[in-house]
């Protein structure tokens, strides 16, 4: 069966969590990480590429992008999805409105929209200003991310200056009156001269309705909430069948373990609550600068304790201590750090017979996944909205699955990480 949905993720995290939503609303899905080579398995009907194009070079997110797409096309995809975070992570330059006009040119469009939207995890649009919980995106935290800092919450203008197409807006009063008032308004910004419309929403049934707009639409860009609303279009189309059972997973078994390297408001919480209850080890950049083997020292810890009880082993710090660090360091070379060293310690667990493993944070999931030698990942039931459990896929030889759950910096409730296993049983 060929895939119905090809989706192209900027992150690992994001490519997760846009999965996760998939499955939620009965899509069988698979994550791969990178340009695959091959078809992808036949019992799926959406597939996500994850790229690790978030902070890349523009030229580079662009091509990295087109190729995600070729290879979704040949896969014979019928719409297709760039997914992005849902506090819009970006700078002026990009990468957000750069590599949508490219996918757009490559799917001869003139016409998308751009939604982050996920009202279930506080993200919300209104009048073109994105809302984290009860304040703008700029005065939520953001402001203070160390690669891609968000100033200023409305949307409009802030993919304006990215973008070489006009942008417009689809505001609440239209979303509110359904899913054919957006067509009309989609069909006006277009006759306007508009390639993008900046869409607002609040609930999930406005997501609902969106995605029915959307149902013609060739590329649809977003966070992981539109992709609610999009299954059904391929159901009232006999495409994809009722009820099906989209989230089951094999059984795994191992040692458990949490590597954070988020520094997000929400992970640093996550992290308080299980240091509360479990033995957790702390990686410091600066020790690593030094050519400390702070590896090793982590593992050695872990080793002696691991088979008792879960651990965690983070980098995760306060915004003042990560400011201090980049001073010091330089914001690429301590990320670069902390990045290379969570991923040896990741793979360094899975030896010592870790095989239920969280992730926090999506440059750490992308450097895990990659040291773990991960090629795709069959996603499964949701932990918390955007968060579901996965296992990796394997080429067939013999080596078992391991569970991943990997985890957006800003997601998840305080206690995630403890309630996670349980959602394995």
């Amino acid at each position: 069966m060929t895939a119905l949905l090809g989706c192209i993720a900027d992150d690992f995290t994001g490519g997760t969590d846009l999965a996760g939503m998939l499955v939620k609303a009965g899509m069988r899905t698979v994550q791969l990480i990178g340009v695959p080579e091959g078809p992808p398995p036949d019992d799926v009907d959406a597939v996500v590429i994850a790229l690790k194009s978030r902070t890349n070079p523009v030229e580079d997110a662009v091509a990295e992008s087109l190729a995600a797409l070729r290879w979704l096309r040949e896969a014979g995809c019928r719409q297709f999805y760039f997914k992005y975070c849902s506090t819009f992570d970006s700078t002026p330059r990009g990468n957000i409105g750069p590599v949508a006009e490219a996918l757009m040119q490559a799917l001869e469009t003139d016409f998308t929209i751009a939604c982050p939207a996920f009202p279930a995890n506080g993200r919300t649009l209104y009048k073109g200003n994105l809302f984290v919980g009860d304040v703008p995106l700029s005065e939520s935290g953001m402001h203070n991310h160390p690669l891609t800092p968000m100033t200023d919450a409305n949307l409009v203008r802030v993919l304006q200056q990215q973008a070489g197409r006009k942008v417009g807006l689809v505001d609440y009063a239209t979303v509110s009156r359904g899913d054919a008032a957006i067509r009309e308004r989609f069909t006006a910004l277009r006759q306007q001269g508009h390639g993008f419309a900046i869409v607002d929403a609040l609930s999930n049934a406005d997501l609902d309705a969106i995605g029915a707009a959307c149902a013609d639409l060739p590329l649809v860009t977003g966070g992981s909430g539109i992709a609610l609303g999009l299954p059904q279009n391929f159901r009232l189309r006999g495409l994809l069948a009722e009820n099906a059972v989209a989230d089951a997973l094999p059984k795994t078994g191992g040692l458990r373990a949490v590597i954070s390297g988020s520094c997000s408001m929400a992970t640093q919480r996550q992290v308080e609550v299980m240091r509360a209850s479990f033995p957790s080890f702390n990686i410091d950049p600066i020790q690593l600068a030094r050519g400390e083997d702070v590896v090793s020292a982590a593992l050695d810890w872990a080793g002696g304790r691991i088979a008792q009880q879960p651990v965690l082993i983070y980098a995760t710090a306060t915004p003042e201590a990560v400011r201090q660090v980049q001073a010091e360091l330089g914001v690429a070379h301590a990320g670069e750090l902390v990045e290379n060293a969570l991923a040896t310690i990741a793979r360094g667990l899975v030896l010592l017979g870790v095989g239920q493993m969280i992730v926090a944070g999506g440059e750490t999931s992308g450097a895990v996944v990659k040291a773990l030698g991960v090629k795709g990942l069959r996603i499964g039931p949701e932990i918390d909205p955007g968060v579901p459990w996965t296992s990796t896929l394997h080429d067939d030889d013999g080596t078992p699955p391991l569970a991943l759950a990997l985890k957006s910096g800003n997601f998840g409730s305080e206690d995630f990480f403890l309630k996670a296993w349980a959602r394995l049983q």
